[in-house]
């Protein structure tokens, strides 16, 4: 079980790191980001961040970076020294954690699951329409039934009744 004290930071240098990155970090590689989670080591001097992102800028426009791509990582890793002295000095902690930033993999697990839930219904159903078009190899019914049964017991007692041969 987590330590109160370090879920309330971990709370905390959440809320200061997506303020930050809405408010004062203005890099135009940083995509749209979200912070998900944040997990403080017990002794709380390191601090690990993760985020998803959706590639595009805060203003909503594609980033200016070369080829037209987003590069969040490296906008993130130079803005950490701003971030990192901004939670130590609105938090007051004596040891002010680094940070170190890891991008969500939820959204793709996420759909790696439903992939697979696909993939596994159709298989269902695939193996429902087999199953309503297929046909015994052998006999419908390979049990005997009750007249079979009945059958062979007259004939067996037709049997019985015949004069025994004596030598």
């Amino acid at each position: 079980m987590s330590n109160p004290r370090i879920a309330k930071l971990e709370d905390q240098i959440r809320k200061i790191v997506a303020q930050m990155l809405d408010r004062r970090v203005k890099d135009p590689r940083l995509g749209y980001v979200t912070i998900t989670d944040v997990r403080l080591t017990g002794d709380g001097r390191e601090a690990t961040i993760f985020y998803t992102d959706l590639g595009r800028s805060l203003d909503g426009r594609e980033a200016d970076a070369p080829e037209g791509k987003v590069d969040t990582p490296a906008a993130l890793e130079a803005a950490k020294g701003l971030l990192r002295t901004t939670v130590g000095q609105r938090l007051g902690l004596k040891f002010t954690p680094s940070l170190t930033f890891v991008q969500d993999a939820t959204a793709e697990s996420a759909q790696d699951m439903e992939d697979l839930l696909a993939r596994v219904q159709a298989s269902d159903a695939d193996l429902a329409n087999r199953r309503a078009t297929a046909s015994y190899a052998g006999d419908p019914d390979p049990y005997r039934k009750r007249e079979d049964d009945a059958a062979d017991d007259d004939a067996d007692d037709d049997a019985d009744d015949a004069p025994a041969s004596q030598d």
